[in-house]
C-alpha cells in the first residue's frame, strides 16, 4: 500500500510520528520545592539515578532523533537515556521551562506567604496567571506545541525523544489532548516520568501519561509533582 503525505491543510495522511516525552530527573530544587523555571539547575544524584532507570527501561527502543530543553537538567536526562543508542541530543528553545520571573529560586512556602493572591490564582486558575517579570502558560503552550508539530513534520514514521520540564509537559499534554490550560493541575508529571503520543492521520493519539513504572525499585524514590 502506498503511503502519502498531504499538502498542509488538505486531506488525511498515513505517516506516523511517535513521540516519547520525558520530564527531567530530580534536582536539589525539586527536593526542596523551589521554583526552578529558567534557572539552570543540574540534576542531583537521585535525578541521575532516575534518568538511568528510564535509560534501562527504554534500552530496546529505536530512537531516530532527540530534542531537549537547553537547560542542563533536561539535557543531562536525555543524554543518560540515549547512551545505549549513540544518538546526540539537539537543544530546542521551544522546550525550555516556564519563566516564573520573581518566583524563581524561591521556596514554595515563601511564595505562598509573599504572593498570597497570585499564589491562590496559580492554584485555582493557572491559565490566568502571568508571573511578575516572567510569563504565563499561554507563552509556553505556543512554543511547545509548535515544537511538537515541527517534530511530527520532520520525522514521519520515526520515534523521537523529547526531554523537558513539568510545566512544559503538562501544557503540551493538555494541548495534544485538546484541553485548555485551565486543566494544568489535572495532569500529573513526576520527575523522570514518561509520556507517549503518536501523530497519525492528522491527530494526536495519547498512549501513556506520567508513567513511572521504571522507578518503582529505586531506593529513596519519593513521588513528587513539583
Amino acid at each position: 500500500m502506498m503511503r502519502w503525505v498531504p499538502t498542509a491543510g488538505k486531506g488525511v495522511g498515513f505517516l506516523v510520528t511517535r513521540i516519547l516525552l520525558v520530564r527531567h530527573g530530580r534536582t536539589e530544587w525539586n527536593k526542596d520545592q523551589r521554583f526552578r523555571g529558567t534557572v539552570d539547575i543540574p540534576l542531583d544524584e537521585q535525578g541521575r539515578k532516575e534518568a538511568a532507570c528510564a535509560r534501562d527501561w527504554l534500552e530496546t527502543e529505536t530512537f531516530h532523533a532527540a530534542y531537549t530543553s537547553p537547560l542542563s537538567r533536561a539535557v543531562e536526562t536525555a543524554e543518560i537515556i540515549l547512551r545505549p543508542h549513540g544518538l546526540a541530543v539537539q537543544k530546542h528553545d521551544g522546550l525550555t521551562d516556564l519563566n516564573y520571573g520573581e518566583w524563581q529560586g524561591k521556596p514554595n512556602e515563601e511564595v505562598r506567604e509573599t504572593y498570597p493572591e497570585l499564589y491562590r490564582h496559580w492554584r485555582e486558575a493557572p491559565h490566568t496567571v502571568v508571573f511578575p517579570g516572567g510569563e504565563g502558560l499561554d507563552a509556553v503552550r505556543k512554543r511547545c506545541l509548535a515544537t511538537a508539530e515541527e517534530v511530527a513534520a520532520r520525522h514521519p514514521e520515526q520515534t523521537v525523544l523529547l526531554a523537558a520540564h513539568r510545566v512544559v509537559n503538562k501544557v503540551l499534554i493538555a494541548a495534544l489532548l485538546g484541553l485548555d490550560d485551565s486543566h494544568f493541575w489535572e495532569i500529573g508529571q513526576d520527575t523522570a516520568a514518561l509520556n507517549e503520543f503518536v501523530y497519525q492521520d492528522g491527530k494526536w493519539i495519547c498512549r501513556l501519561v506520567n508513567d513511572t513504572c521504571h522507578l518503582r525499585g529505586l531506593a529513596g524514590r519519593v513521588t513528587t509533582d513539583f
